[in-house]
């Protein structure tokens, strides 16, 4: 049986200003290497093969940037 990872990805961006903002909350930054909070975690699930596909749950204005890394990431891996 395999487990279906999900990522919680949601802030408002106040917290650590004035790097992140409300549209580019601080899981989209690239704080530690040259992937993103986001990316690092999506990174990390990689590695265990008995998960399935993780869901992802995110504020709807910030739809286009979690398709868009999680496109880099799978691009990245093939």
């Amino acid at each position: 049986m395999k487990i279906i990872p999900v990522i919680l990805s949601g802030g408002s961006g106040s917290r650590l200003w004035p790097l992140s903002r409300e549209e580019f909350p601080k899981q989209f930054l690239k704080l530690t290497n040259n992937l993103s909070l986001f990316q690092n975690t999506i990174e990390r699930l990689k590695n265990y093969t008995f998960l399935k596909s993780p869901i992802v749950i995110c504020n709807v204005k910030h739809r286009f940037i979690v398709a868009e890394l999680l496109l880099y990431m799978l691009k990245k891996i093939l």
